[in-house]
């Protein structure tokens, strides 16, 4: 048998032997200490057993301090260079979900001091970007390669709040598409502001501002990360400086405060909310709480006529300063990255009771600042 026929019989087998087949992906996004490092980590998650195994990595990057997946899924974005005096990056790679890799395609001046946020519209042509130092959001378009070209727009936002040594102007903190991607709203904590803007991806400009959406939140609350339910009536916001969560009811754009409800465990002089998720299912609503030993993830259900939440415990995260983390697509997993101890750790679910349960599953990394997870079908 020739060489050429051995290789396509290979080939034939390997396609029968994965076909079918499903595998899921954790990116990890880390704080490099402003050094030339690995800066990624990707790792294959066992959604059965809630197993880590180290895939791949990248090479030669400074501070990726926020990944998103585009929703093609084949290629990842990352905020670069974040908490430097100079202005950072955006930077696109190119994933391979066979071998759990990835390879940089380039990357962009993020237009602003310390990128702490990203996200990819559905059409994969368009990166919006949050730069928190600059009190600035870009928009990128990207090419057909993944490739992403320099900024098309750029807003910067003026505003200040009570407390003078977080809120002395605007800090943007996160750019959150709304459930059906025709808006974007973008969490200003200096300004104790969330700013809306009408978003069309037929556009060359595709973000335009709508002020009169625009939310002003409570004084000193520094909104931080926002999510919507999966119903899409509900909408959820952090608050870093105040350690309080707000519930929005959400109709055509428009958001307006149901609730406002404390996340932490026990009241403190500082606050540090951090990241804010809910289940699969829309049952349960997560939260995680930093700063003065706190360092907990807060449950709450979510009452599905009302979108209300209600507190149904706290958990320990078994690290210092759980700055992000993650539900897997199953649901039965939720996994903490806790910036100061340089660790994930990977918690079970309970799916009725929405209660956490530590597993043996502990990874070292070093200062994990973000996790982004797909599920590839083959």
């Amino acid at each position: 048998m020739s060489n050429k026929y051995l290789y396509l019989l290979l080939i034939s087998c390997y396609t029968l032997l994965t076909s079918g087949q499903n595998k899921t992906l954790l990116f990890v996004g880390t704080y490099t200490e402003g050094k030339v490092d690995k800066g990624i980590y990707i790792f294959e998650f066992d959604t059965s057993k809630g197993k880590l195994k180290l895939t791949g990595s990248g090479e030669n990057l400074i501070n990726p301090s926020f990944l998103a997946i585009a929703p093609n899924g084949q290629y990842l974005y990352a905020c670069m260079e974040s908490k430097l005096p100079q202005k950072g990056s955006v930077a696109a790679f190119k994933i391979d979900s066979l071998k759990g890799k990835i390879s940089f395609i380039n990357k962009q001046s993020s237009e602003g001091e310390n990128p702490v946020y990203l996200t990819v519209d559905p059409s994969n042509r368009f990166i919006i970007n949050a730069n928190y130092n600059a009190g600035n959001i870009a928009v990128f378009k990207t090419n057909v390669d993944g490739s992403i070209q320099p900024a098309v727009q750029i807003f910067n936002f003026s505003g200040s709040s009570v407390i003078k040594s977080r809120q002395e102007q605007s800090h943007i903190h996160a750019a959150i598409f709304s459930p059906t991607y025709d808006y974007v709203y973008c969490t200003d904590l200096g300004a104790d502001k969330i700013r809306a803007f009408k978003f069309d991806s037929t556009q060359a400009n595709p973000l335009q501002p709508i002020e009169n959406l625009d939310i002003k939140t409570s004084l000193g609350s520094g909104p931080r990360h926002m999510t919507f339910h999966p119903n899409q009536h509900y909408a959820y916001c952090i608050e870093e400086l105040n350690g309080m969560i707000t519930a929005y009811s959400y109709s055509n754009g428009k958001l307006e405060a149901v609730q406002s409800i404390f996340s932490y465990s026990k009241k403190q002089e500082d606050y540090g909310g951090a990241d804010i998720h809910i289940s699969p299912d829309g049952k349960f609503l997560y939260a995680s709480n930093r700063l003065n030993n706190e360092n907990t993830i807060s449950i709450f259900s979510i009452n599905d006529k009302n979108g209300q939440l209600t507190l149904v415990g706290h958990q320990k995260t078994f690290g210092d300063h759980p700055r992000n983390f993650i539900i897997d697509p199953s649901g039965k997993f939720l996994i903490v990255a806790n910036l100061e101890t340089n660790n994930l750790v990977v918690f079970k679910r309970n799916l009725k009771t929405g209660l956490l349960t530590k597993t043996k599953q502990e990874i070292k990394i070093p200062r994990p600042s973000c996790l982004q997870m797909r599920t590839y079908h083959f």
